[in-house]
């Protein structure tokens, strides 16, 4: 398994079904390409994206992954969480109106097709603090020595070294 080319977008987006979405995204890309799409309310930066992605790939290379699916490991990684049901809690798809984080790895660029289904928005990716903090219940404590970035790319590496 190996990472060779990450590209992070931004979209607006109206979910009337996630599993028809998911079908949608599917149906572009072809096996061996990653489209991961995430809730980018509850993402920090680009580099809190690839920090977890890169953790992902590590955990599969050394055996140590918590998923079977190497997308659901993203999600699980770059939301700092060892449940999947609290990792897509944080950070997967939900029906109405939502902010997306589109990760595409190791694919063609699929920016126009994502477009004709999503609004393309990098605003999105700007970080709340205030609304991170909340997502990931981090602590006046934490922020005293850390950046919230700093906390989530901390927790990240942590979900590694404390299995």
């Amino acid at each position: 398994m190996y990472m060779d080319n990450i590209q992070i977008l931004g979209f607006r987006a109206t979910i009337d079904s996630v599993e028809e979405t998911l079908d949608k995204i599917n149906s572009i890309k072809s096996d061996d390409e990653i489209i991961q799409l995430l809730n980018s309310d509850s993402i920090v930066s680009k580099n809190h994206i690839i920090h977890g992605v890169n953790q992902a790939y590590l955990a599969f290379e050394r055996g140590e992954n918590l998923a079977k699916d190497l997308s659901v490991e993203i999600v699980l990684r770059c939301s700092a969480q060892r449940q999947i049901s609290k990792a897509f809690k944080i950070l997967g798809l939900k029906e109405g109106n939502m902010n997306l984080c589109a990760i595409l790895i190791n694919s063609n660029d699929y920016t126009e097709e994502l477009s004709s289904i999503f609004t393309r928005d990098d605003d999105v990716l700007i970080p709340d603090n205030d609304k991170l903090t909340e997502i990931y219940k981090i602590s006046e404590t934490e922020l005293q020595n850390m950046s919230v970035e700093e906390i989530i790319i901390d927790r990240i590496t942590k979900l590694t070294v404390d299995m």
